[in-house]
């Protein structure tokens, strides 16, 4: 994963590049959703070879970032881009342009488009499971949680077949375990019997689901996203949504790849091919969320899956007090009427993600 150094053009140059309204469409479909340059093809409805062209004369201008992830090439614009009144000005023709050929409108099913081959995947039927848990580890697990100061709810984010209920069950009073696949659902179900929990909700759906907004309604004391964000269409979003599901004080733990260029991996249906340290930290930063860390994870811990060769990292971050607040340099500082309603984060999940 490759992202190219942007340089800043001359002002000259700049109304130069900005005179051209493809180019001020291309920058405003970039600055709502970082693109696959074939994903802009199909929205701007022109061909790939001339959309890199006018995206290269935006990258010269410092306008637009490229990020090479595999075989791809995606582009967004700059972070300094909206700051500039010349900018902001091209920014808001653009979006009039793309609003008036609806291609602004088209970016939410080009993004949905992207997890079409994981929902295929993981609605596969799937061999039953085998109880190869020691049956000691669940008392194990429930002495230490006993050292945790928060523990009365985990939302299992992306639960798959399962495999963290072992440590999530004995350790919490409750566990929300959710994911969109039936079929993944049914041996995580298979797997909560073998271990006898009878502590676990079980939701099929995404993470807005209403089961998951009404069980979680005070928020989870944490939140785990196990290999969830490498088969996540927006993976800084998908953070966003997971942070708000958590409860004021609770913890983010995102387990994921760390970024590599094993292209064999997309037969696992893996639209991204990990991700870096600062990536991470970025996305945990737009979420809102504090104290983040970045991990690896040593790879003599992996299992012996498809992925085993692979590194991983461990993002673990957390949401504020709903007392408390920063001072703009990092340094927490509480007040005393700051409205803490918990279901606050969750009414904005689902307010991002279009239920109201």
């Amino acid at each position: 994963m490759v992202a190219d150094a942007v340089p800043t053009a001359p002002r000259w140059e700049l109304y130069r590049v900005l005179s051209e309204p493809l180019r001020l469409r291309l920058l405003a479909l970039a600055a709502e959703e970082e693109l696959a340059v074939g994903e802009l093809a199909e929205l701007l409805r022109e061909s790939q070879p001339n959309v890199s062209r006018h995206a290269a004369l935006l990258k010269q201008a410092g306008l637009i970032a490229v990020r090479r992830h595999g075989t791809r090439t995606l582009l967004r614009t700059t972070d300094d881009t909206k700051s500039d009144p010349v900018v902001s000005d091209a920014l808001a023709s653009g979006r009039a342009l793309c609003a008036a050929d609806e291609s602004l409108a088209r970016i939410a099913d080009v993004v949905q488009a992207r997890d079409s081959a994981a929902r295929e995947f993981f609605s596969r039927p799937a061999a039953s499971l085998v109880q190869i848990v020691p049956p000691e580890l669940g008392v194990y697990l429930a002495a230490l949680g006993q050292l945790l100061p928060r523990r009365s709810l985990a939302i299992d984010a992306g639960t798959g077949d399962g495999g963290l209920l072992h440590v999530l069950a004995p350790v919490f009073e409750r566990v929300i375990a959710v994911d969109r696949s039936l079929a993944q659902l049914s041996l995580a179900r298979e797997r909560a019997a073998l271990g006898g929990y009878s502590n676990v909700l079980f939701v099929e759906g995404e993470l807005d689901a209403t089961e998951v907004v009404l069980g979680a309604e005070r928020g989870a004391d944490a939140v785990f996203a196990v290999r969830l964000l490498h088969h996540a269409a927006s993976p800084a979003k998908t953070v966003e949504h997971l942070a708000n599901l958590c409860g004021p004080g609770g913890t983010l733990v995102v387990l994921d790849y760390a970024a590599h260029d094993d292209e064999s991996m997309r037969d696992q249906a893996d639209l991204w091919l990990g991700f870096d340290p600062l990536e991470l930290s970025r996305f945990a930063r737009s979420a809102g969320l504090v104290d983040s860390r970045v991990l690896p994870v040593p790879v003599a811990m992996n299992g012996r899956g498809p992925d085993a060769h692979l590194s991983f990292l461990l993002l673990v971050a957390r949401k504020r007090e709903s007392k408390e607040v920063t001072n703009g340099q990092g340094k927490r500082h509480g007040l005393t009427s700051l409205p803490g309603d918990p279901r606050a984060g969750l009414a904005n999940a689902r307010k991002a993600m279009g239920h109201g």
